[in-house]
């Protein structure tokens, strides 16, 4: 679990510095910048969210019908 952890952390860590310099790339301010790098993962983690929902559903609905089930297991 400790390594998870850390490995979420370290994931995290990249994850804004690389969104931060990104965003400063482009805009060239700070406050703008920082700012999307700590809005972006949120927005992200809501859209993560409901891709996992969306891949639960087409799981069940592979369950029942061998078309997507062929295509879930494909795709």
């Amino acid at each position: 679990m400790q390594r998870d952890l850390l490995k979420t952390l370290t994931y995290l860590a990249i994850h804004l510095t690389v969104g931060f310099s990104v965003a400063y790339a482009f805009t060239g301010s700070l406050t703008l910048a920082g700012g999307i790098a700590l809005i972006e993962p949120c927005i992200n983690a809501v859209a993560f969210f409901f891709h996992e929902k969306a891949w639960k559903r087409a799981e069940q609905k592979a369950a029942i019908d061998p078309f997507v089930r062929s295509a879930v297991a494909h795709g």
